[in-house]
């Protein structure tokens, strides 16, 4: 009888170990949404475009500018509008929830330093929602929206905010 409840009280306390509640989907986001940012931050811009939707990318900046249109993105775009002194964003509080088979929903808080627009950085917050999609067997961004929590204040709209 003892053999019997010391293997019960073993599965037991071992199930929070086994099964952390979230689905293999959801932790793949979450490793593809650091991964995303890390690229980033490195200049690896043909990573971040590999875990960027094919169909394109829909964005909404924390600047309080309009909708950005659908845009295919490439690393040669990302590379030539990335300024020198891009900063780096850190990414905390990543949480992911399965929607659909193929559909995952994702938000975090997004935060670092950016270009000022006089050859400094400034601090920077914001939060972050996106939508990861399964295209063929990888999980890939295709909405970012940005929401501004930047210390009271928001991001300084740019001339490229309101390019086509």
């Amino acid at each position: 009888m003892n053999k019997y409840l010391l293997s019960f009280l073993i599965l037991v306390m071992a199930i929070p170990t086994i099964a952390d509640g979230h689905s293999n989907a959801e932790k793949t986001v979450i490793a593809n949404v650091e991964a995303y940012w890390d690229a980033r931050n490195k200049k690896d811009f043909k990573t971040v475009v590999a875990l960027s939707s094919k169909a394109g990318m829909l964005g909404t900046n924390s600047d309080g500018s309009f909708h950005k249109p659908n845009g295919v993105q490439t690393a040669d775009e990302w590379a030539a509008t990335t300024p020198e002194n891009a900063g780096v964003i850190n990414i905390f509080g990543s949480e992911a929830h399965q929607l659909t088979n193929d559909v995952v929903y994702s938000r975090y808080y997004a935060e670092g330093l950016v270009p000022d627009g006089n050859g400094g950085l400034r601090p920077y917050r914001t939060r972050v929602t996106s939508v990861w999609v399964k295209e063929g067997s990888n999980w890939v961004v295709r909405t970012n929206h940005f929401s501004s929590a930047a210390y009271g204040g928001v991001h300084q709209t740019a001339e490229g905010d309101f390019e086509d």
